[in-house]
């Protein structure tokens, strides 16, 4: 039964006036109190986040220190915090949007232990604020009432510990309460956690700036600058009504002119004015800044002025432009500071070789405002060394980093034995992996992946840990990226570059000579120089026999010629055969249902000057499947490692199996050309797909790919722990266990596997590393989070492409610009218009056959369009336009015809790319006849023909097995899905557009 109450509030709007509202405001006996110790977990409705249950107290911040010390409340190591409603309202109100966001996102982090206990809202929790009190009292109150509530609530098996800064609040709470413990902050961190030494020393620090500020006030009676008021003279002009205390607030726009003063207090009721004080210029301020809660006394009334709306500099300036000012409002000037506005600055700190250089003595930090409007600063301070983040190895060309002697003996070291190498983008830095293949003494070949040990640089829980683990990804932008750890790791120390000694983590399989069969794997961590640094078309070309490329490659460039001709002999006989062992591993999985699919990535030419010169869609080369295979077959097997060591908390991944009703546009289409596709399962659709093949048009193959793919969900990280085995299965890949470990400099969850595998095949430290493992419940929130960012960089990267396709096309003029001029290709039907694809720039859109005025397009015996009065016909595979005059075009799917490409300006909205329909033949020009003769499937032909080999081999040497009853098992298709699962996909499939990026 809910209780009504009323709220009054006193609101003073933007003129100065002062609104009294009344709030209604309804008390519940019961609100989700989010602990694994509820007793009524169905009444109090706990589906959110729940606290955790191995904690020996919960811990409840009053909310002076929510505000103080919210850093230190950050710390993952605090568990069982549980945030009262009204210190978080505090902080809303008092610290401003920046500090207030920065505590939801600790609520909202998964992460942490730590929950909001809506406590005002609470029947037997709220307690109205009594007349007289004040509301610093009110609140400390309010939230040990809602402390002794939480305790009985729990049935008194959880110690509640509430830690203020209120020395009367200790005193009076301390023993009123059995269970209920008040204590001061610092006690609380000494007393519970001796351990958490950076936590103290902040502490530490923060007390010490405060006495610090204390005595100084004290030694200058007061008065922080010599031209302010001694403090007792304020609280004395405030009580009387002389001064009138508030917060300044500069205004942005004037920042050297204009400032107002927000009254606060009993400034705001005693004073009797009716809008803010307007301090103007700089003198006036008195070298206070924005947020600094400051002491005014008001000017005669003749001196009082108006706002104005120009930007000048001063009085004879505001006179000169013209611009009339507002009204006379009250103004004042600053007489005192009661308080700085301290928590809008950020600390930045020298580096180590700045504070080695100038000696002991250098303890000035440079404070940066995250607010332009206040200045930079330079504090002191003793911690200077501690502040500094030291987890950065060094290495720099006077200290150098080298492989300690430590692990040279831990690890297989692999430098002198095998040609390790790299296949990477042109101009890629964060080279996550390299591979390797030799002949083993025994005749049998051995073949290797190796990946960077990023796990030796980042330890869990440090601070490069916990930034990499929000960020969860790499951005990869159209002009640039964003990377997940610093450039000093992704860059330098963990990319595996050509010609340096660094640390990696391989899996290396011994392989049959002839069939490629697996007789035995080893993983573990290594020592590995890479001997070449390739970008793909040079490892195409020498997988080609094409050795001119040799002049490309910058290892080759010092060699004399016997040397360099008996090296390039080596590394092309290594990708030669590298490819011919991904294409037998790539036969098995074909041979299982793996898919081809089919998404645009279009690469952004920049030229010297970041300009955009080109837009050149990514062609597809063998020695990408080369790559992808080997990768794709660490990652199988790591998968399996780590399940089988740790079955219900490995970080795997899965793609589950559509739902047959997304592919029913993907079969109309097909249907159209003549093709059937057959979708019961991933091997009927691969081989459907692999025999939709028009020998006259490839595109066509490419865009029934790309609408198989939109039809697929998104592949996502789960825990082991968490899905029942059979839900492991990867669709796409056709792969029963699946998990990301290649790519650790850019990927959060490698890091989490390469931990598993180091605990996995781990001897001697297999306690510790389990220790720094994290549970299921921890792994699944944390699988949550990636699964969320992975999303989110995906978007951005679509986002970016379409924002540099527009940059591309916005400063060409459409009618005269031959490259807005180009080839497009119909995929869909619409109402009042097509779907395009534009194979020479990868993009996609929308071009309409009836425009706003209600006309719809004709096309003349030259095939020129223009626009005329009529009609628009749908059918299923086709559209007609039919003019008054009864002239008609129709446009079929997979039609190609002339499109102009041009860009949409919005003053409400971003730029859009515009495509208009110019002809109804297909355009071609050089360039078109170029893509279209290097528009290859991903699948190339000696790959089927391997496939067809290997599956004929099979039929011959395996025993006929029953056939599998259930169509369920069959055909790895869902089954007994709820509505609000598939209605679940189909929001995914509607904010993302997965045919642009998917991501197996």
């Amino acid at each position: 039964m809910l209780q009504k109450r009323e709220k009054v509030l006193l609101l003073r709007t933007f003129q100065g006036r002062t609104l009294r509202i009344v709030r209604e405001h309804y008390l519940r006996p019961s609100v989700p109190c989010n602990s694994p110790l509820c007793p009524q977990p169905a009444t109090c409705r706990n589906d959110g986040k729940l606290l955790s249950s191995d904690v020996t107290h919960y811990m409840i911040p009053d909310w002076k220190v929510v505000q103080d010390y919210l850093e230190i409340l950050e710390f993952p190591e605090l568990k069982g915090i549980i945030f009262m409603q009204t210190a978080c309202q505090t902080v809303q109100h008092q610290r401003g949007r920046r500090q207030y966001n920065k505590l939801r996102n600790l609520l909202r982090d998964a992460r942490h232990d730590c929950i909001l206990f809506a406590n005002e809202f609470q029947q037997f929790c709220y307690l109205p604020r009594e007349r007289g009190e004040s509301m610093e009292k009110w609140q400390t109150r309010s939230i040990y009432n809602a402390a002794v509530w939480y305790y009985h609530h729990c049935q008194d098996r959880m110690p509640i510990v509430m830690v203020t800064e209120d020395e009367e609040a200790i005193q009076q709470y301390g023993s009123e309460t059995e269970g209920v413990f008040v204590i001061s902050f610092k006690n609380y961190l000494d007393n519970f956690w001796p351990d958490l030494k950076a936590a103290r020393e902040l502490c530490d620090s923060i007390l010490q700036s405060r006495r610090e500020r204390e005595n100084e006030s004290q030694e200058s009676h007061g008065k922080e600058y010599a031209e302010h008021l001694p403090l007792e003279v304020l609280e004395a002009g405030i009580k009387s009504g002389r001064y009138i205390q508030g917060i300044l607030n500069v205004n942005k726009h004037r920042a050297q002119i204009e400032a107002f003063v927000r009254l606060q207090g009993a400034s705001c009721k005693d004073s009797g004015l009716a809008s803010d004080i307007l301090i103007h210029g700089m003198k006036a301020r008195n070298r206070s800044i924005h947020g600094d809660v400051v002491v005014v006394e008001l000017l005669p009334k003749n001196e009082w002025k108006g706002r104005t709306t120009a930007l000048c500099e001063n009085d004879s300036d505001d006179k000169a432009s013209g611009d009339p000012p507002s009204e006379p409002m009250p103004t004042g000037r600053v007489v005192g500071i009661l308080q700085k506005n301290w928590r809008d600055y950020v600390v930045t700190f020298p580096s180590k070789e700045e504070v080695q250089s100038q000696g002991k003595n250098a303890q000035k930090i440079l404070v940066t405002p995250w607010d332009y409007r206040i200045p930079k600063i330079r504090i002191s301070t003793q911690q200077a060394e501690t502040l500094q983040m030291c987890e950065m190895p060094v290495n720099t060309p006077g200290n150098p980093w080298k492989v300690s002697p430590e692990e040279e003996r831990e690890r297989q070291d692999l430098r002198e034995t095998h040609l390790v190498f790299s296949i990477d983008p042109k101009g890629c830095e964060d080279v996550d992996d390299a591979l390797s293949v030799r002949t083993l003494d025994s005749g049998h070949l051995e073949l290797g992946v190796h990946i960077a040990d990023v796990t030796h640089f980042v330890a869990p829980n440090s601070y490069i840990d916990i930034e990499a683990r929000t960020r969860a990804t790499t951005y990869y932008l159209a002009d640039r990226r964003y990377d997940m750890l610093p450039s000093t790791l992704s860059a330098d120390l963990c990319s595996l570059l050509g010609g340096v000694d660094r640390y990696a983590v391989s899996v290396m399989w011994e392989l049959d000579k002839t069939s490629y069969e697996i007789k035995k794997v080893w993983y573990g961590r290594t020592i590995i120089r890479s001997a070449y640094k390739l970008f793909y078309e040079a490892a195409q070309e020498l997988l080609d026999g094409n050795f001119n490329i040799v002049d490309d490659i910058p290892e080759f460039r010092d060699l004399d010629e016997k040397t360099r001709q008996a090296r390039l002999e080596e590394l092309a006989w290594a990708i030669g055969k590298l490819t011919d062992i991904a294409r037998h591993v790539r036969a098995k999985r074909d041979g299982c249902g793996a898919l081809e699919l089919e998404g645009v990535e279009v690469r952004v030419q920049l030229d010297e000057k970041k300009n955009i010169h080109d837009l050149i869609p990514k062609q597809p080369l063998e020695v990408h499947e080369t790559v992808a295979e080997c990768m794709i077959l660490a990652n199988h097997w790591v998968a399996k490692k780590i399940w089988e060591s740790f079955p219900h908390q490995a970080l795997l991944r899965q793609h589950p199996p559509p739902h047959q009703e997304f592919f029913s546009e993907l079969r109309e289409c097909a249907k159209a050309k003549g093709f059937f596709i057959d979708t019961r399962s991933n091997k009927t659709l691969a081989d459907s797909l692999d025999n939709a093949n028009d020998p006259n048009d490839p595109i066509v193959n490419r865009l029934l790919r790309s609408m198989a793919t939109q039809a697929m969900s998104n592949a996502l990280y789960f825990s082991t722990g968490s899905c029942a085995e059979e839900e492991f299965h990867h669709y796409g890949l056709a792969l029963d266990k699946y998990t990301h470990f290649t790519s650790p400099i850019r990927r959060y969850s490698d890091i989490v596997v390469h931990r598993l595998l180091m605990a996995a095949i781990s001897k001697d430290k297999t306690m510790e590393m389990k220790d720094n493992l994290f549970s299921n419940k921890d792994l699944e929130e944390l699988c949550r989070h990636i699964n969320n960012r992975n999303r989110a960089a995906q978007h951005s990267q679509k986002q970016s492409t379409e924002l540099f396709q527009c940059m591309y096309f916005k400063d060409k003029d459409p009618e005269n610009e031959e490259r807005c001029i180009s080839d497009g290709v119909i995929y869909s039907i619409r109402t009042n218009g097509v779907l395009l694809f534009i194979p020479r720039f990868g993009i996609k859109g929308a071009a309409y056959l009836k425009n706003k005025d209600g006309l719809v397009i004709s096309c003349g015996p030259d095939g020129r369009s223009e626009w005329k009065p009529g009609s628009l016909q749908r059918f299923q595979n086709k559209i007609t336009s039919t003019t008054t005059g009864g002239e008609s075009v129709t446009f079929h799917l997979f039609d190609h015809v002339t499109v102009r490409i041009s860009v949409q300006a919005s003053r409400c909205h971003s730029d859009t790319i515009r495509l208009e329909i110019i002809s109804n033949k297909p355009y071609m020009s050089p360039d078109t006849e170029l893509f279209h003769q290097s528009s290859l499937l991903l699948k190339s032909d000696l790959v089927k023909e391997v496939t067809r080999s290997v599956e004929e081999a099979q039929l011959a040497q395996e025993v006929k097995v029953n056939i599998i009853q259930e169509d369920y098992q069959k055909y790895c298709q869902t089954k007994g899905r709820s509505l609000y699962m598939l209605l679940e996909e189909i929001r995914d499939l509607a904010l993302l557009d997965v045919s642009n990026s998917y991501g197996m």
